[in-house]
């Protein structure tokens, strides 16, 4: 496995440099010069330091030379029809990247799904990116660099204002790196999201669980949980092997608690495997009593997939059985398929020699 660019020889992500890093750079500068920096990076539709026209150009030239101004290259862009945008990425060294913006509820307003690895190494039997297996984690700057390029090419009625970790990889499989990332994101002076729109999804790793309990910011925690009994949970998602439910049930409990927020438990339907009326019962067996919401996700077919989709009566004969029993659910609105854009579809095409798309 390679290591991350940022550790590697040259110029680090202007990014993922600490403040007080940046303070001391700009030390002979204006104190103003700090902030007039901090808001292009974070606010404004620059893309390069030259942009910058706030800041003198000795300054600008200086700064290029020290740091990259992204950490990320856009390799390819797909839109699909429903106006969703999926853009693959490549790293410093080469890594693919996926991530996907997609319009909201909300007018003028767009949400980033963001990678917080390139691949994943947890194996879910129906997710095309745990086909690929893990190549590495990313940086806090790769992170929070997905979310700006969108930001910084947005049109003004495409304007991003939330973010959810729901890309390729397993946030909590990369804690450090995630926080840091979430704490950019949430923190006034750089992107300047409230806490309250930013998630993050896991595979329910109960270690990842409690330290984000720890973190004192009320982000979102979505718990991938796909079955309420361990065997099922385990075919499923391979890692459960680790951390059967009563473990995990109470990581999520102890969040609800300690960050007085209501928990969403993501569940994907699968014909014939998960969708049964016994299982819907389990299910809610099994939150009974939680301050919860279960978000029931159709099925995305991608090439070689093993499973079928749960045909939409089924599906919401599932959704009203959780409602009898006292839970909230809804069915997930699909985006993106026809660019596999959606939930379990990203898998990152291999690129080129040249920069390029293979196939």
């Amino acid at each position: 496995m390679s290591g991350p660019p940022d550790a590697a020889p040259g110029r680090p992500p202007i990014t993922g440099v600490p403040a007080p890093t940046l303070c001391q750079v700009l030390s002979t500068q204006p104190p103003y010069r700090i902030d007039q920096l901090q808001r292009a990076l974070y606010r404004e539709s620059a893309t390069e330091f030259e942009q910058i026209l706030t800041l003198p150009t000795p300054l600008r030239s200086a700064l290029a030379q020290r740091f990259r101004y992204e950490s990320l290259d856009a390799v390819h862009t797909e839109r699909s029809s429903d106006g969703t945008r999926k853009t693959l990425f490549r790293t410093a060294d080469g890594a693919p990247v996926e991530t996907v913006q997609m319009p909201t509820e909300r007018a003028g307003a767009t949400t980033i799904c963001l990678s917080s690895q390139a691949g994943c190494g947890m194996g879910c039997t129906f997710c095309a990116t745990g086909a690929m297996g893990l190549t590495r984690n990313l940086t806090g700057s790769e992170i929070v660099d997905q979310f700006l390029h969108f930001r910084r090419r947005s049109d003004a009625d495409r304007t991003p204002d939330r973010a959810v970790f729901m890309g390729m990889g397993e946030p909590l499989a990369n804690l450090q790196a995630v926080e840091a990332a979430v704490r950019t994101l949430v923190d006034p002076a750089a992107v300047g999201l409230s806490p309250r729109r930013v998630t993050v999804s896991t595979v329910g790793l109960p270690r990842g669980i409690h330290a984000m309990a720890g973190w004192g910011l009320p982000v979102s925690l979505a718990i991938s949980l796909h079955a309420a009994d361990n065997d099922l949970r385990t075919h499923l998602v391979p890692v459960a092997r680790r951390f059967p439910l009563d473990s995990l049930m109470e990581a999520s409990r102890r969040y609800q608690r300690r960050a007085r927020r209501r928990v969403t438990y993501e569940y994907t339907l699968l014909d014939g495997v998960n969708d049964a009326p016994a299982q819907a019962l389990g299910l809610a067996r099994l939150l009974r009593g939680q301050r919860c919401h279960v978000n029931l996700i159709p099925f995305n077919a991608y090439p070689g997939a093993r499973y079928r989709p749960t045909p939409r009566a089924a599906v919401r004969a599932f959704r009203d059985t959780l409602r009898e029993h006292g839970l909230r659910a809804t069915v997930r609105r699909t985006r993106g398929r026809d660019i596999s854009g959606a939930c379990g579809q990203l898998h990152a095409g291999a690129l080129a020699p040249d920069g390029g798309v293979r196939g």
